[in-house]
């Protein structure tokens, strides 16, 4: 995801992401907020990915990169057929 180029100079501390089956592929929707600031900075993006492993890497990659621990992500998964392939 290109977040990280574009906002490096601010500091996040809550990662909310959405992955949802589509059409084949995986649509990643993140918003990273930072709650601590008064001005309450955040950024928001959308990526597409061809694989459910992806998305969750993307999500795994940004968390590393702006120190967002385990305990500040939330993550929502909305698949449209769950039976047909993996299993969450």
């Amino acid at each position: 995801m290109n977040i990280s180029k574009h906002h490096s100079r601010y500091n996040f501390s809550r990662l909310h992401a959405d992955i949802v089956e589509e059409d084949g592929a995986f649509t990643v929707r993140v918003r990273m907020l930072n709650h601590l600031q008064k001005k309450n900075q955040g950024v928001w993006g959308e990526e597409i990915a061809p694989t459910f492993e992806l998305a969750t890497a993307m999500i795994d990659e940004l968390a590393r990169q702006f120190s967002i621990p385990q305990n500040c992500i939330f993550i929502k998964i909305i698949m449209t057929r769950f039976k047909d392939g993996t299993m969450h």
